[in-house]
């Protein structure tokens, strides 16, 4: 298999496209630095790369392309209607990467995006300004690594950084940075802050192994919370998604045990459970992409254009694992997603 894809795919961003207006940012000098081989192709719109027809998404995961772009739009959105909000009435949440390094087979950007192509939005100073508005009017809660990991891709952009300094001088910002990379490295320099949340998702080895494909095992995420915790910084723990596979009782129960043992509870700020969620429409083309997935081809039952496990196993499954949970953690530190179930 290692023959096979030196001899027929590129490596992971041998191809660099960038917009005109995109050449004069740190960001981008810092990549082409990081990449001095890589062929540079400039085009006039990131969307006539990433939106162009007849893409093939799984083939494009093999070796994908970067593309470098300014953003236009509106670079600050209202959290979006499947993801936790923990209490927080003004949730928000930014996309300065499009697409992720890894390959979960449940990931739903494989169903919102057509190319697999990942797009950096260089122009970060942006964001910071329509930041700087909203904060003037109240107090904001902001996801940053929802449409991709940022942690990840740490090392080659410095966002989580830029981030963390922001949050630092504006104390009605609550920043949550979510992820499964297991870098710890890019962290040791920053300073703890109450008001930015590290929130791992974490999975049973069975599911890490089957499908979060690429990604750092359990116990290299565990030592990675750890680090963060020992730093002083605050860190959420997400078991979401929680999947309905074989013997799901035994394995999560044994998952969270192996979690709490290498993990102090009391030092975590909180956890969340949420059982497998996709809007319907991103379904049908995953299911396109991926025949041979378990996980995707599984008869899920459909409520308000969002596809999960029918109520009477959802609940299940979250009652298990919430009652398990409580054995580690105060029953009010741990968030339930439970809207999918009417």
């Amino acid at each position: 298999m290692t023959t096979l894809r030196k001899t027929f795919y590129n490596s992971f961003f041998s191809h660099i496209y960038i917009e005109q207006e995109a050449y004069d940012y740190t960001v981008t000098r810092r990549i082409l630095d990081r990449y001095p081989d890589a062929e540079l192709i400039p085009v006039t719109h990131y969307k006539d790369v990433f939106n162009r027809s007849g893409q093939n998404y799984r083939e494009q995961k093999k070796s994908p392309s970067l593309i470098l772009a300014k953003n236009r739009s509106s670079l600050i959105y209202e959290g979006a209607p499947t993801c936790q909000d923990f209490g927080n009435s003004h949730f928000y949440y930014t996309s300065c990467v499009m697409n992720c390094i890894y390959d979960c087979e449940y990931c739903y950007l494989q169903g919102m995006y057509p190319s697999a192509n990942l797009v950096i939005f260089v122009n970060l100073e942006d964001t910071f300004n329509e930041l700087e508005l909203l904060l003037s009017q109240k107090d904001i809660y902001l996801c940053i690594s929802y449409d991709t990991d940022l942690m990840a891709l740490e090392p080659l952009l410095g966002f989580v950084k830029s981030f963390h300094d922001f949050a630092a001088s504006h104390k009605g910002l609550t920043i949550e940075c979510r992820t499964k990379s297991a870098a710890f490295t890019p962290l040791k320099e920053l300073e703890p802050l109450k008001n930015f949340i590290f929130a791992w998702t974490l999975s049973p080895p069975f599911v890490q192994e089957a499908m979060e494909h690429h990604t750092p095992t359990l116990p290299q995420r565990l030592n990675a919370i750890d680090n963060v915790l020992s730093m002083g910084f605050p860190v959420r723990l997400c078991f979401d998604p929680l999947l309905a596979v074989k013997d799901w009782k035994e394995m999560y129960s044994a998952f969270f045990l192996e979690v709490f043992e290498r993990i102090p509870p009391d030092k975590i700020k909180d956890a969340s459970l949420g059982c497998f969620r996709i809007p319907k429409d991103f379904m049908k083309v995953m299911r396109k992409q991926r025949r041979d997935s378990l996980v995707l081809q599984y008869p899920y039952t459909a409520s308000s254009g969002v596809l999960s496990y029918n109520k009477a196993l959802a609940e299940e499954i979250l009652d298990f694992c919430n009652l398990e949970l409580t054995k580690w953690l105060k029953e009010d530190n741990i968030y339930l997603w439970k809207e999918t179930l009417t």
